[in-house]
């Protein structure tokens, strides 16, 4: 029995081999976690880049990675998604380096916080899941587009179901809950790809053929990470009960498989669980609040982005 519930617990697996020779993939928060283990599979199959705000932990990462892949190409820059300046001079400086991007993983987030607010006085977990993200899709977009066909992957959670969009107090200033904090940033995750991906493919929400950039979310499952390192009771749970969590390397499987998955080339604005499609909650359906979502980010980050 206990290898069948392993089994049960790890979920499913990323059955594709394809190859990304001569193609390029940017991670967020891909020193640790889940990200470390989308970036060492994906450096099996091209150049990765890692954008991470410790330098000194994303290095130790990639020299471990280059040195168990045998693929040099596998590049640290120095990214605070708390920091809409840090963002932008990602930004530049890759558009500056790199001719192309194929594929795009918002991965990085924040958990459980305690209250407190990014550079730019966003809620932290507004700031830096949503907002921050935002900001760097928007600027890296065009290339995107050059690049074609090219892929958005959004790291959201099933947690978006406990979420919704308070407008009236989106930097929670009037009420603050860490663990709601994160279940509304990850809505804003889902209401984002589905938003983005109508945008990019003008009537048709289903199939791009539009820009032929197409950009998905997923929930990675519950994953033993770093996580949850802000709540002493989360952690002290998630050491009793690691048995049922998945791995960083299984919780990475969707996320790659929404990467590279020949089937999924056409595929946008959907949701992914287990390397197959999963139920978003009605409000992640809401097109009007994704809408309004859109053009308040927009707001905050002094952007127009139509």
């Amino acid at each position: 029995a206990v290898p069948s519930c392993r089994r049960y617990v790890a979920g499913g697996r990323c059955k594709s081999t394809a190859k990304l020779e001569g193609k390029v993939v940017i991670i967020t928060g891909a020193n640790t976690g889940i990200g470390k283990e989308t970036a060492r599979d994906l450096a099996r199959r091209g150049k990765v880049i890692i954008a991470c705000r410790d330098i000194a932990k994303a290095e130790a990462a990639a020299s471990e990675i280059r040195a168990e892949t045998g693929n040099q190409q596998v590049i640290v820059k120095k990214l605070d998604l708390a920091d809409t300046k840090s963002i932008r001079e990602f930004a530049e400086k890759f558009l500056r380096e790199e001719k192309e991007l194929h594929i795009l993983i918002n991965n990085a987030g924040v958990m459980l916080c305690p209250y407190s607010k990014t550079a730019d006085g966003f809620e932290m977990h507004l700031g830096v899941n949503h907002l921050g993200h935002f900001l760097l899709t928007f600027l890296l977009l065009e290339r995107l587009k050059q690049s074609a066909p090219a892929r958005i992957v959004n790291v959201s959670s099933l947690a978006h179901h406990g979420g919704r969009i308070r407008f009236h107090d989106l930097q929670g200033e009037r009420s603050y809950n860490r663990g709601l904090a994160y279940c509304h940033s990850k809505l804003a995750n889902v209401l984002f790809t589905r938003e983005l991906a109508r945008r990019l493919q003008g009537k048709l929400l289903y199939f791009a053929i539009g820009t032929k950039v197409t950009a998905n979310a997923l929930h990675p499952g519950s994953v033993h990470s770093e996580l949850v390192r802000h709540s002493f009771v989360m952690t002290w749970l998630w050491k009793i009960f690691s048995f049922f969590l998945k791995t960083p390397w299984e919780g990475a499987q969707t996320s790659v498989y929404c990467a590279v998955a020949e089937e999924l080339e056409s595929v946008t604005g959907q949701y992914f669980s287990d390397c197959q499609p999963a139920y978003i909650s009605p409000r992640g359906r809401d097109d009007e609040t994704a809408q309004k979502l859109w053009n308040v980010s927009c707001e905050l980050l002094g952007i127009q982005w139509d």
